[in-house]
């Protein structure tokens, strides 16, 4: 507004200024006229001027103030003025001049003006610019008529002024305005700035604010604001404190249910005539829930959007996994594109990472690649193996909310279950196909809003 507002304004003004200064020279012209026509007499059909006139600037040569009286219009000619784009511009022969003040005894009048001036009526005036040795000139025309008896003596008095003063005082004048609307510019820029700065600085606090919490150095937004943003974040607080309630009753509930199937679990173990497929069994409900109780006091130290760096976390995995499968050994490339962070729990990319890797272990003949990358705010984890893969009936299967994969194909099904409800817990996809490089299965997990 400021970039439009403000040139618009000092358009405006120069434009006023121009045609002030303008009607300011008629006038002058106009006095001086008839400062001429005071001193002007007629006598006996012959006009009669003094020598010196009372302005001196028309007593000395080529001062820039000029005057002469011109006759009664006789001949008329139509010439063409090539540097008026072609226009026909009508130019009249008038006596010869009655009298011309002696500024102008240096200088040659034009023998012939426009129309306009030289057939002015009695009484008219007329006020333009006219070229005076290749000169602009203002000129102002003043027809008037000396009676003599019963005789009529018409003639015009025409003053020039020199248009050089005038277009230098306006180019001043212009100059001087652009400087000051400039300086004008750069102050209300600053202001501006100033303003902004104060104003949004309750956005720049409230935006500090968001990021302690999610790099877990705050719980909850303390500073004070403005009422236009404390309704906001006072919602905000309460999500924040539903949330730590929630996560917490979930950790609790967890570690309940888990407690509780124990002393059962225990029972039943002590048993001497349990037979060792229910005794294998029961060792695996045991294992499930040491590892559900190490999980519910795991999560959520960690802030809800504190990122965690994903390499050291693969790195701990893979030479799990090699001691694991150390029988059959895989050659494993991992591709990790920059520092790439998670944003979640560690726990919970143990999971889905060491399921997925976990079954291409379990899958593959050879090879295994473990690619992750980051493209603006998405994270992408794709794990391939040179195994057999999956059919589209098994993928359908496994993709089906509520449908466990624990029966399928070996290396397939363990825990892409767990993979697949962690996956939709992060508003996350998780994509199964078959690996184009390497001919087993693919997975591919895409989660939106992780910045890295």
């Amino acid at each position: 507004m400021v970039i439009i507002i403000l040139p618009s304004i000092a358009f405006i003004i120069m434009n006023s200024f121009e045609k002030h200064m303008m009607r300011s020279i008629e006038k002058e012209l106009s006095a001086y006229s008839y400062a001429i026509l005071a001193v002007a007499e007629v006598e006996q059909s012959v006009l009669v001027m003094p020598e010196i006139l009372i302005e001196n600037q028309f007593n000395v040569s080529a001062s820039g103030l000029y005057a002469f009286i011109s006759g009664e219009a006789r001949e008329k000619k139509t010439l063409k003025n090539s540097l008026a784009a072609n226009a026909n511009k009508t130019l009249v022969s008038v006596k010869p001049k009655l009298w011309r003040s002696q500024s102008l005894l240096t200088l040659n009048l034009p023998n012939q003006l426009p129309e306009s001036i030289a057939r002015l009526a009695t009484g008219e005036t007329h006020f333009s610019t006219i070229e005076l040795s290749n000169s602009p000139h203002f000129i102002y025309s003043f027809a008037v008529s000396f009676s003599e008896g019963e005789q009529s003596f018409p003639m015009t008095v025409h003053i020039l002024r020199d248009k050089q003063a005038f277009l230098l005082l306006i180019s001043d004048f212009k100059q001087q305005l652009w400087l000051g609307l400039a300086i004008l510019m750069v102050i209300i820029f600053i202001l501006q700035l100033v303003w902004l700065m104060w104003t949004l600085k309750p956005l720049s606090t409230l935006e500090h604010e968001i990021k302690a919490v999610e790099q877990g150095r705050a719980e909850k937004l303390t500073s004070s604001y403005p009422k236009e943003l404390a309704k906001l974040t006072s919602q905000l607080n309460k999500l924040l404190a539903t949330e730590q309630k929630q996560r917490q009753r979930y950790r609790n509930a967890l570690s309940d249910l888990a407690h509780s199937l124990k002393t059962p679990l225990a029972v039943l173990q002590a048993q001497s005539d349990i037979s060792p497929v229910n005794q294998e069994q029961i060792t695996r409900i045991n294992l499930t829930i040491e590892h559900q109780l190490k999980r519910a006091q795991s999560a959520g130290h960690s802030s809800w959007l504190l990122g965690i760096e994903i390499q050291p976390i693969v790195e701990k995995l893979l030479k799990t996994l090699a001691k694991i499968h150390h029988e059959k050994p895989k050659k494993v490339s991992l591709n990790i594109t920059g520092k790439v962070v998670f944003q979640g729990d560690e726990a919970d990319l143990l999971e889905l990472l060491g399921n997925l890797l976990d079954n291409a272990f379990k899958a593959a003949k050879s090879t295994i690649v473990l690619t992750v990358s980051q493209q603006t705010d998405t994270l992408i984890m794709k794990v391939e193996d040179d195994g057999v893969g999956l059919n589209e009936l098994q993928i359908s299967q496994i993709l089906e909310r509520g449908v466990r994969a624990d029966t399928y194909v070996q290396g397939h099904g363990v825990g892409l279950a767990i993979v697949r409800d962690l996956v939709a817990s992060y508003q996350g996809e998780l994509h199964i196909s078959r690996s184009d490089t390497l001919g087993g299965a693919q997975f591919k997990i895409t989660l939106a809003g992780n910045k890295s």
